[in-house]
């Protein structure tokens, strides 16, 4: 018989309680996940994230005194060995940027489904970085400098010629609409092609760059002038 997966413990801190127990109600469905406690601002949010050693901290960024993004250092040090997710209702690309320059792993929107945010922890523990799809244009523009121009919160890594030139005539299309921040929907919508399609096509997109996540690719597009 297969060993039981270790449980994924995680933090949730959010200033508005009813939310805190509703995303906890909804984390606590999935088998492996255990919510080991919860926050109101960034001072107790410090507490218990040394306490109690989270593997993962869902972090807004709305809270009184000191904001997520500037409590974030703090966090870092508290717990080390935890990932750390924005999940915040801001759009807006500066606090994407800051965030992630300032040590998360993620930047989720609180739009996001429920088995879309399971989904992302996961990848998250695994080391991948997670960022919400219609946020990826904002990366690649933060990127770019046209949000932060003081650094890159996303460096690409080096992506041989022939990897790219791995890459087929519709899926150098595809990796072009990652780059300008469509999604899957939006990209197929353009091409005249399924969704499923797509999603299939960015499978192999991935795999052939040899990254874990769309972020990356968009960078990558970037870099090349695909997008």
């Amino acid at each position: 018989m297969a060993a039981t997966p270790p449980k994924i413990r995680i933090l949730v801190v959010d200033d508005h309680t009813l939310f805190r127990r509703g995303l906890t109600a909804l984390l606590q469905r999935e088998p492996q996940f255990e919510v080991v406690g919860d926050a109101a601002d960034a001072g107790e949010a410090q507490r218990r994230a040394q306490a109690l050693q989270p593997d993962v901290i869902l972090l807004d960024n709305h809270l009184p005194g000191v904001n997520g993004i500037d409590a974030l250092p703090e966090l870092i040090d508290a717990a080390a060995g935890a990932r750390i997710i924005m999940l915040t209702v801001s759009e807006d690309e500066n606090d994407l940027a800051a965030a992630l320059r300032n040590g998360a792993c993620g930047y989720l929107l609180k739009t996001i489904e429920g088995d879309a945010l399971a989904a992302a922890i996961r990848r998250a523990v695994r080391g991948e970085s997670v960022v919400s799809e219609e946020m990826t244009g904002k990366l690649v523009a933060a990127y770019r400098g046209a949000a932060a121009p003081q650094a890159a919160p996303v460096r690409a890594p080096i992506v041989p010629a022939s990897k790219l030139d791995a890459l087929s005539p519709r899926e150098r299309e595809i990796l072009g609409g990652i780059a300008l921040g469509q999604g899957n929907k939006e990209i197929a919508r353009t091409l005249g092609i399924a969704e499923t399609t797509v999603k299939i096509h960015v499978q192999h997109i991935l795999r052939k760059l040899d990254v874990s996540s769309r972020v990356h690719a968009a960078v990558i597009a970037v870099e090349q002038g695909l997008g």
